[in-house]
């Protein structure tokens, strides 16, 4: 698609989540999840999962209704985060720099075609365990031995009014390099991967059918195996938390996975247990056809309806019928 010469775009650095029943949701990611708080800012906590490397993994955010807020990215240099800047502002979407959140340094704010709220830095400081010391030194910190024990972030789906206008973006403006997508018969795709390294994807965009725009399908946190998946769904069984689908195998990018729906209404998956990596530079783009998605997953489970219909915040038109995916 694009001729890249370098990955200027390290990784997802942190997700603003929203949430209409904070205190719930805060036990899901802190009790269920065990990140740990690092800081509290008016209706916001700071959550980190155990081996992020960085200050916070996810903010969580008091608000009427559940969705997304800001996703930022960490790019590779101080140069990389100067060109990302470049080719934002020639699509016409930057908002300007703002100072850092909780450890992170100078951010350029902006937003994609369908009005996500984003921004992307370089500086960044580095979490230092003190009682959650770890006893090996590389990693960040202690194993919590509870909970789901999710390690990190591993990606962002987000529900798109237009997922070519969006994924061209990513593209070209970020840098991503796309991995997989679902061609619709009637032209344009029904959803994009791309990824930043080595990893099979980071940033996902589906077609939203109500056509709402900047909303939520769901973020990812990676645990280690797919035993602790398979641990997570009993955990969720037994504290009364939703699970929607899984878990099972995808067959697009091969993720083991298992979705739910946190307290405040947003979906999370758990997976990249045995996912790909793409350590061909030359990785040649995946396109699955309408026909060849009608089959399920990769061990033949059909999705769930709500998987296509149901996104935050959740409007009027969420009940539509299912679109393949």
């Amino acid at each position: 698609m694009t001729d890249y010469t370098s990955f200027d775009v390290a990784h997802i650095g942190n997700i603003e989540l929203l949430t209409p029943r904070f205190e719930k949701s805060l036990w899901f990611f802190r009790d269920l999840l065990a990140m740990r708080v690092v800081a509290e800012r008016g209706d916001s906590a700071y959550l980190r999962t155990w081996d992020e490397y960085q200050r916070y993994t996810i903010k969580l955010t008091a608000s009427a209704d559940a969705g997304v807020g800001r996703t930022t990215f960490r790019t590779t240099s101080q140069e990389a985060l100067e060109r990302r800047v470049a080719a934002i502002d020639g699509f016409g979407l930057g908002e300007g720099w703002a100072d850092g959140e909780e450890g992170t340094g100078p951010t350029y704010l902006f937003r994609d075609p369908d009005g996500h709220a984003m921004g992307v830095y370089y500086e960044t400081e580095r979490y230092v365990a003190t009682d959650d010391k770890p006893a090996l030194k590389n990693q960040a910190s202690a194993f919590p031995g509870r909970g789901v024990n999710a390690r990190r972030l591993d990606h962002i789906n987000y529900l798109a009014k237009d997922v070519v206008a969006n994924g061209e973006f990513i593209a070209k403006a970020l840098g991503g390099r796309e991995s997989e997508r679902i061609a619709l018969d009637a032209g344009g795709y029904a959803a994009w991967w791309f990824h930043f390294n080595n990893k099979s994807y980071d940033v996902v965009y589906s077609d939203d059918w109500t056509k709402h725009g900047n909303r939520l399908h769901h973020i990812a946190f990676a645990p280690d195996t797919r035993e602790d998946i398979l641990k997570a769904a009993d955990i969720f069984l037994e504290n009364g938390i939703h699970i929607e689908s899984g878990p099972h195998k995808h067959a697009i990018n091969q993720t083991f996975f298992l979705y739910v729906w946190e307290p405040g209404g947003n979906r999370i998956e758990f997976a990249n247990a045995g996912a790909r990596l793409l350590l061909d530079p030359d990785s040649p783009v995946v396109e699955w056809s309408q026909e060849e998605r009608k089959k399920g997953q990769a061990w033949g489970m059909k999705t769930t309806e709500s998987f296509h219909t149901y996104g935050t915040p959740v409007v009027a038109d969420d009940e539509q019928t299912a679109r393949p995916r």
